[in-house]
Order: structure tokens, then C-alpha cells, then sequence
């Protein structure tokens, strides 16, 4: 109760729940599979990772993503192409984090 209570207190100064979270605990709690939010990135946007020494610049399309030349349809493609491994492209681009997936 006491921390319902603290939340509830800081809700009333710094504002409650986006209405996106709300509509996602709404679905959750009637059972519905729930789907992490897409990270949208508008084109033009650079994206670098560097990966077992080399430096990697992935720019952001209309239709994907660019990487050396080549077009891909996801992050998870490229990810995939830099490392040889199965990677979630957001989180391998540090776009997501390991915390808020488990939260």
C-alpha cells in the first residue's frame, strides 16, 4: 500500500501515465499479448555502432535502412549482417535497453 501510495504522490506532481502505457496495461491485464512499441526513426537519421574493432554507419531510408551500399528492410537485418548472430536491432543499436524489456 505504501507504494501505491508514494506513486499516487508522485503522479499528482509530475503527471501520471502516458496514455500509450495505459492503453498497453489495459491490454495486458485483459490477457492480450502485448507488443513492445516499434522504435520509429525518421530518415536521414545516422545510426553507429562499432563491432569487434570496425565502426559501422547505418543510415536510415524511406524503406529500411542503408548499410556500405546495400538496403535492408530491418534493424535486425543489419544486425544480423554485422554480426553473423540473431540480434534484436533495436537493442543491438542500443535503441531499447535490457531493463525496459523486463519492466
Amino acid at each position: 500500500m505504501r507504494k501505491a501510495l508514494i506513486w499516487q504522490a508522485q503522479a499528482d506532481v509530475f503527471g501520471g501515465l502516458k496514455s500509450s502505457s495505459k492503453k498497453i496495461l489495459s491490454a495486458a491485464a485483459d490477457g492480450e499479448k502485448v507488443r513492445s512499441p516499434r522504435v520509429h526513426l525518421s530518415p536521414g537519421t545516422q545510426l553507429v555502432r562499432e563491432w569487434n574493432g570496425r565502426r559501422h554507419l547505418i543510415n536510415v531510408t524511406e524503406t529500411g535502412f542503408e548499410l556500405d551500399g546495400r538496403e535492408y528492410a530491418s534493424l535486425t537485418a543489419v544486425a544480423r549482417h554485422i554480426t553473423g548472430a540473431n540480434w534484436s536491432g533495436p537493442r543491438f543499436f542500443g535503441l531499447t535497453s535490457a531493463k525496459s524489456k523486463a519492466a
